[in-house]
């Protein structure tokens, strides 16, 4: 079976934190839906961009995917924050030990879920706080934290990163290496 991952947004989701990461996995010949839990494909973004998902929450199965990925956006975080369905996934998906990663305030999720204690996380600097509250051991050094199934990042700037970040856990880190060496900077 393929690799696969879903990228989950909503209204106020920041788009860079969206579309980059799809972008890179893409890149990397990881087959990857984007996933709005809104009612409407088309969700309007943290700085007004329209973005249209491939699917609706409701036409997919969680069993076709090995990693969940949440952007960022205070926004879009408080409504995926909203979502029960992706929280219950989330939850089964580390208990499992398949991947989730979350980018930006998107941690927050995972964090009031209990998935972050005890383990290194980091995410916008602005949320670090309550990541520490929530009993994860944040990482304020580095863009991207992988621990074990859980890949977090800082925020927009991170974003390649993080791409690359998932493309070394689903495909490994040669892979993420070699399409690092073909993107120009």
């Amino acid at each position: 079976m393929a690799t696969r991952a879903a990228l989950f947004i909503a209204d106020g989701s920041e788009e860079v934190e969206a579309i980059t990461p799809v972008d890179i996995l893409r890149r990397a010949k990881i087959d990857v839906d984007v996933v709005s839990i809104m009612e409407s494909k088309r969700i309007t973004a943290s700085r007004g961009v329209v973005i249209e998902a491939d699917k609706l929450l409701d036409e997919i199965s969680f069993d076709d995917y090995d990693m969940l990925i949440l952007p960022g956006g205070i926004k879009g975080t408080n409504n995926l924050k909203e979502c029960g369905v992706l929280k219950e996934q989330l939850v089964r998906f580390k208990n499992e030990g398949k991947g989730i990663a979350a980018i930006c305030a998107a941690p927050t999720v995972f964090g009031e879920l209990g998935l972050l204690a005890g383990n290194n996380a980091t995410c916008n600097p602005g949320f670090w706080n309550e990541l520490n509250m929530c009993g994860a051991l944040v990482d304020d050094d580095s863009k991207v934290v992988t621990c074990g199934n859980i890949i977090t990042s800082q925020a927009m700037g991170t974003s390649v990163d993080f791409g690359l970040a998932i493309v070394a856990y689903l495909a490994g880190q040669e892979e993420a290496d070699k399409l690092k060496a073909n993107i120009r900077f």
